[in-house]
């Protein structure tokens, strides 16, 4: 991330200046518009309003370069003091970076400023002058995730944000175009749906609760009614990992549907990832750019997905020297191995059934493994999706059960949905983050959230 340079410290002050009389009676007819609307050649000659922040400010002699951000973009305002008079001026000098600004003036055409025009000031109303920013390239990365309240407004968080609020859109217009319906299924749980040791475990008026690992027993319950569901909701994993694309809570799209098979499953994800990757690439190629990405490269990706078994997956990456065998799971390192020379996504499919949760279905070609796919996404960045086929049999899901260690009595409300119409059902689970930091190829995940949690950060 590059945050913006503050200036020397001033004395804060704060203030309105003069308005000219020639201007005083239009002046309170305008009302605010966005920068990005400012900033265009229409918009030349125009008398406009705008309010921001300062991201940059220079000075010299009678005249001020401010460059104002607002939520759609940046904007060079140019500030003389023979047009703002003395006190005005001196007021909009030492505005400092962060402080708040409405301005108003006339747009001209300047291929020297961001966007290639600036507004030229005829009035200017400092409404907060902030004290000296403590954000600045050159401090250490936990330093600036201690004071993430401030950084989320640095350029690469902001881009980072619009992106991943474009894939949610995205994914939900893909989903609902496929007729899923979205629901709400509940985040405090009174059993721990994968079964392991990595839920936060809580006290709920005396009984025992966990924070939501996956949405997904509960969209199973919903397929019945509807058919076709899925949520997006924040998820919680107790590891204590400290990889580049771990987090303790994340936001997870899971979907779930009834009637369908491997088939059905693999297709309706390799197709919204597609969806995610196209719409992003058009409507927020100016942010991509930004973080480094071309979007012609998202563009580019298209279904179907290659698909490869774990036993092959194995032979690759025991050519590349890895010390592994059947069982092994595939963890970071070796997803990055199967993934760092390729462009598209990849499917792992079918690994051994030890490796996974209780619900998945058998392979009855193959009892050693599981009806189950991760996606890996490409360039090394791995998991990005796991999705299976579930177990319908009651007797298999109860032995499934007592194989694990795992109590039958909190998962009884399971278990009848396979007692009462259990039919052939699939679905997955997507990282959201992990997608993102896919296209914006940021280095670590944490900075695919606004504010992280990890094994040690829990603040702001």
């Amino acid at each position: 991330m590059t945050p913006p340079t503050p200036p020397p410290p001033e004395a804060p002050h704060s203030g309105v200046a003069p308005t000219h009389a020639a201007h005083a009676s239009s002046s309170s007819e305008l009302r605010p518009v966005p920068l990005v609307q400012a900033n265009q050649d229409s918009a030349v000659g125009s008398r406009l309003r705008v309010h921001g922040w300062v991201h940059r400010t220079r000075s010299s002699g009678g005249i001020a370069f401010l460059v104002l951000r607002d939520a759609t973009g940046q904007m060079q305002v140019t500030a003389k003091r023979d047009v703002l008079g003395e006190e005005g001026f001196a007021r909009t000098e030492k505005a400092l970076v962060e402080s708040a600004l409405i301005v108003d003036g006339v747009v001209a055409s300047d291929r020297r400023a961001p966007g290639g025009h600036e507004l030229r000031a005829e009035r200017v109303e400092v409404v907060h002058t902030a004290e000296v920013f403590p954000i600045y390239a050159e401090q250490t990365e936990e330093f600036l995730l201690d004071h993430r309240h401030l950084t989320v407004r640095t350029r690469e968080l902001v881009a980072t944000t619009k992106v991943k609020a474009e894939a949610l859109r995205a994914a939900r217009a893909f989903l609902d175009q496929e007729g899923y319906w979205e629901v709400t299924p509940p985040i405090l749980s009174g059993n721990a749906a994968e079964g392991g040791s990595e839920a936060f475990e809580l006290e709920y008026f005396g009984q025992k609760a966990y924070l939501g690992q996956t949405a997904q027993l509960y969209l199973e319950a919903l397929i019945y009614p509807l058919e076709k569901v899925y949520a997006i909701d924040p998820s919680f994993r107790a590891e204590k990992s400290r990889t580049p694309r771990h987090l303790c809570e994340y936001t997870h799209l899971e979907a779930e549907l009834a009637w369908a098979g491997m088939k059905e499953n693999l297709d309706i994800q390799e197709r919204l990832v597609s969806a995610i990757l196209h719409q992003v690439a058009e409507r927020r190629k100016e942010e991509l750019e930004l973080l480094g990405r071309d979007p012609k490269e998202l563009r580019s990706i298209e279904p179907p997905f290659e698909r490869i078994r774990y036993e092959k997956a194995l032979e690759i990456l025991q050519g590349q020297g890895f010390d592994l065998r059947w069982g092994s799971d595939l963890a970071t390192a070796e997803e990055r191995a199967i993934t760092l020379e390729r462009t598209s996504p990849v499917f792992v499919t079918h690994f051994p059934k030890e490796l996974k949760a209780f619900y998945m279905l058998q392979d009855p070609d193959d009892p050693r493994t599981v009806m189950g796919a991760d996606l890996l996404a490409p360039e090394g960045y791995g998991e990005i999706i796991g999705g299976s086929c579930r177990e319908t049999d009651i007797g298999r899901t109860i032995a499934q059960l007592e194989a694990r260690g795992i109590p039958r009595a909190p998962y009884e409300w399971y278990l009848d949905l396979r007692r009462y119409g259990s039919v052939p059902h699939a679905g997955f689970g997507l990282g959201v983050e992990r997608v993102v930091r896919w296209m914006t190829r940021r280095e670590h995940i944490r900075d695919t959230m606004p504010f992280p949690r990890t094994p040690s950060r829990l603040l702001p």
